[in-house]
């Protein structure tokens, strides 16, 4: 068995201080399989950081049906963590649109560059996201369509309630997911929850998709549950409900209610006038994967998605 802390990247700052990206490796066995397990790049996305706690803490006391390695990447922006900041602090960059990186860049580059070419030869690589502030995500993997043939089967494996299939002009090509998918690293992005919060029942599924995930690589011989069949955005389309005025958005719909195009999903009030403003309708028929959670809205921001059935099919 070997647990070890490692400094994988590491730059000066000011008054003889260092910035320290850090990972955990917990290996056993013969095997030379390697999972990693990354969260943190955005300083106020925190469901990771109880998400590495889980698996961390349970391969420690269940090391012996591990065979191979699990690389723990718990902070990727620790001052965006320590500041409870979405960027990197005083750059007022945002991490996951400076990869690949470059040895001979700015400083953060560098540190970018560094954490490719640690993480890149994993067998599997999971990159852990929250939302915003503003919305809540039901856990969901997010994948382009050049990648999903490969990525697909893998991610439904990891237990989420649903993967979403962009359209490659939508993929921006400079986050980590893009720089290790086109580099050989299959790599899985999640996203739930939201911002500057932890939802244990969120954690708790993908825990059970991590070690689900472990044991179809062959890493993993201890107990499993029973992992959910997630619905796939494929050949279907998204419909976006925005606000149309300002005030404070109240819904009466839930993640993942089916609804009917039309059907009454919450009320945008003013506390001023106690007058209803905007009664909020679905805008197709589906099922909400995601809602609003911050409720202070104005014209246009975005209130839910709702996944349309496929053509031809209800809902499954």
């Amino acid at each position: 068995m070997i647990t070890m802390i490692e400094t994988i990247a590491t730059a000066s700052l000011a008054v003889n201080e260092n910035l320290n990206i850090q990972k955990r490796r917990i290996a056993n066995g013969k095997s030379r399989k390697r999972l990693s397990l990354v969260t943190g790049t955005h300083g106020d996305e925190l469901e990771g950081q109880y998400l590495a706690y889980m698996i961390g803490s349970y391969l420690n006391e269940n090391i012996g049906h591990l065979d191979g390695i699990v690389d723990i990447y718990p902070a990727l922006n620790p001052m965006g963590i320590d500041s409870i900041t979405r960027g990197v602090p005083m750059f007022d960059l945002d991490m996951n649109r400076v990869f690949p990186g470059s040895k001979d860049g700015t400083m953060i580059e560098m540190i970018c560059a560094s954490i490719v070419d640690d993480i890149a030869g994993s067998d599997v690589c999971v990159d852990i996201h929250s939302s915003n502030i503003f919305l809540k995500e039901i856990p969901q993997i997010r994948m382009s369509v050049p990648t999903a043939p490969a990525l697909l089967p893998y991610a439904k494996m990891m237990n989420v309630d649903f993967v979403w299939i962009h359209e490659s002009a939508t993929v921006l090509e400079s986050t980590l997911a893009h720089t290790l998918n086109t580099r050989g690293t299959k790599t899985l992005v999640v996203e739930m929850g939201v911002g500057m919060r932890i939802t244990k029942e969120y954690c708790r599924q993908l825990f059970d998709g991590i070690l689900n995930l472990m044991k179809e690589l062959g890493m993993w011989s201890g107990e499993t549950a029973t992992v959910r069949e997630p619905i796939v955005s494929e050949g279907r389309e998204v419909g976006f409900v925005n606000s149309d005025a300002a005030g404070i958005f109240v819904p009466c719909a839930d993640f993942g209610d089916t609804v009917n195009e039309g059907d009454h999903i919450g009320d945008v009030v003013d506390p001023l006038t106690s007058n209803v403003v905007e009664k909020v309708e679905a805008v197709c028929s589906g099922m909400i994967f995601t809602l609003r959670e911050y409720p202070v809205v104005y014209g246009g921001s975005l209130l839910a998605r709702i996944l349309q059935p496929s053509e031809g099919g209800a809902e499954e």
